[in-house]
């Protein structure tokens, strides 16, 4: 934490003092104010695009573990495979319909399997269940 407020306290310390440099530059050689202004405009441009880069990268995570599923909870829960199969689906983001026509049923017979998840799980929602089921390591 001391290195970072180091470090930016010396950016900021070096930018006022390009600033100062570039005031007594325009007052000593009269250059023009339009050229100022645009110095002053390309720099906090340039520091905007870096701050901006710096602080809304995205962070790597790393899995060091892979997914292990709980068997004992999908028992204890009493969820079938099937349900299993639409809670996976739920999961990456499938809609219901979706969801049918990929394991090749109805619309309602998904809609019968996410309402026995839902009271399986002890939820009232999606995200919720797939939440749960993570939570639950039903699926990664």
């Amino acid at each position: 934490m001391k290195r970072t407020i180091l470090f930016y306290g010396l950016t900021l310390a070096s930018l006022v003092f390009l600033l100062k440099f570039l005031e007594y530059r325009f007052i000593i050689r009269d250059l023009s104010l339009e050229f100022y202004f645009g110095i002053v405009a390309i720099l906090f441009t340039a520091i905007g695009i870096w701050a901006g880069l710096r602080l809304t990268r995205k962070r790597v995570v790393i899995a060091t573990s892979e997914f292990i599923l709980n068997e004992s909870e999908l028992l204890r829960l009493g969820i079938s495979k099937r349900e299993h199969e639409v809670l996976g689906l739920m999961a990456q983001g499938f809609s219901n319909q979706q969801i049918a026509d990929k394991l090749f049923v109805s619309l309602n017979t998904i809609k019968t399997h996410s309402s026995n998840l839902f009271l399986k799980l002890e939820v009232s929602r999606r995200t919720q269940a797939v939440q749960k089921a993570k939570e639950l390591r039903l699926i990664p």
